[in-house]
């Protein structure tokens, strides 16, 4: 069934995306990723454990899972830089790399937020530049 219900001649994909999948149908309709998982923001770094391969095996890790970790093997990369190479939503990935942590196939490195925030009138000062533009 290529055309929308109701709709003469609208098809439901073009040839360039090929058909069309929801977020929810990824990630199972889970929207949100396990506690154990919560604390994965954008700039978290997920790395592949050592010894994992890509390769499929019983921890019913789908196609999706498997891109996300052969992104993983060998170099280290942030949530944002996941999302985007895979061009899936955030939030997505966010539960996906969840599965991934539960599976025991990565690890993760939360960002360091011990170090000294920087000057709020030098922020401010930037804001206005960015403004004045």
């Amino acid at each position: 069934m290529d055309r929308l219900p109701g709709e003469s001649g609208a098809l439901w994909y073009d040839d360039e995306a090929g058909p069309m999948v929801r977020p929810y149908t990824v990630t199972r309709g889970r929207t949100q990723p396990d506690a154990a998982a919560a604390d994965i923001e954008l700039i978290t770094v997920v790395a592949a454990d050592a010894g994992t391969g890509t390769e499929a095996c019983g921890d019913a890790l789908g196609e999706d899972h498997l891109a996300l970790l052969e992104r993983c093997v060998g170099q280290p990369r942030s949530v944002a830089e996941l999302a985007s190479e895979a061009d899936l939503p955030v939030a997505v990935v966010r539960v996906l790399l969840g599965d991934l942590l539960d599976a025991g196939r990565v690890h993760v490195v939360p960002p360091d937020v011990s170090g000294e925030r920087p000057d709020v009138g030098v922020l401010r000062h930037v804001i206005d530049g960015l403004k004045s533009l």
